[in-house]
């Protein structure tokens, strides 16, 4: 389970101070849980028949986009401008352990603490952060389901795939690896507690609320 450090500084905690003065702006409906959105599309990488790690690109709404590329407002990409925010923003998704966990049999798969290769720009008008996740030790694919999700564990951002054409098996594994993506469906009253949420509130640690809305992608290979 993921729990912020408040020392951290980077992409979610600017999000959380630099959308307060947009949201404020905006009906209380559309101020509950969650308040900015993030679609991800992901590439496992696979290296002689061994998951070695998943490639993700994080496309964030025009708003926090907006707020977060203030001061590259003006600046060409891969300038020093860009290169020092996306240091910022993959420091604090490595605070959070990529947002991401994956277990295998009912045990956590560890990471390596640097991504191999990590790259913020701009689509638009929206941030994109992509970023390869390596894991420790290669795994093998065939055996027992990988198990996958990623999400903010207070839900203050909504991290989604759209559907399964956001994930992508490479050529090499196709015709022996299947995947499968579940969206949780949570009850009325959860969803009503998300909702009454205002945007500084945050539910208990106890709660695991992003967890509860995390989609869940599962890995099979024979």
């Amino acid at each position: 389970m993921l729990f912020y450090n408040n020392n951290e500084y980077g992409v979610m905690m600017k999000i959380r101070g630099l959308l307060a003065g947009f949201l404020s702006l905006f009906s209380v409906g559309v101020a509950a849980h969650p308040h900015s959105f993030i679609d991800m599309n992901t590439t496992f990488v696979v290296k002689n028949q061994k998951l070695v790690g998943l490639k993700m690109i994080w496309v964030m709404d025009e708003i926090t986009s907006a707020d977060l590329l203030y001061d590259a407002e003006n600046a060409q990409n891969d300038t020093e401008v860009w290169k020092k925010l996306a240091a910022e923003v993959m420091a604090n998704v490595l605070g959070q352990h990529y947002f991401t966990d994956i277990y295998r049999d009912g045990k956590p798969i560890k990471y390596l603490n640097l991504p191999t290769e990590y790259h913020l720009s701009r689509q638009g008008h929206q941030a994109v952060l992509e970023f390869v996740l390596p894991l420790a030790e290669p795994q093998a694919l065939a055996g027992k389901p990988f198990e996958i999700s990623t999400y903010d564990p207070t839900y203050f951002v909504d991290m989604t795939y759209q559907d399964k054409t956001a994930l992508h098996l490479p050529a090499e594994i196709a015709k022996h690896c299947q995947f499968s993506l579940v969206t949780p469906q949570p009850d009325v009253s959860l969803q009503a507690y998300a909702l009454s949420l205002d945007k500084n509130d945050s539910p208990g640690e106890d709660m695991a609320l992003g967890q509860q809305f995390a989609q869940r992608v599962t890995l099979q290979c024979q």
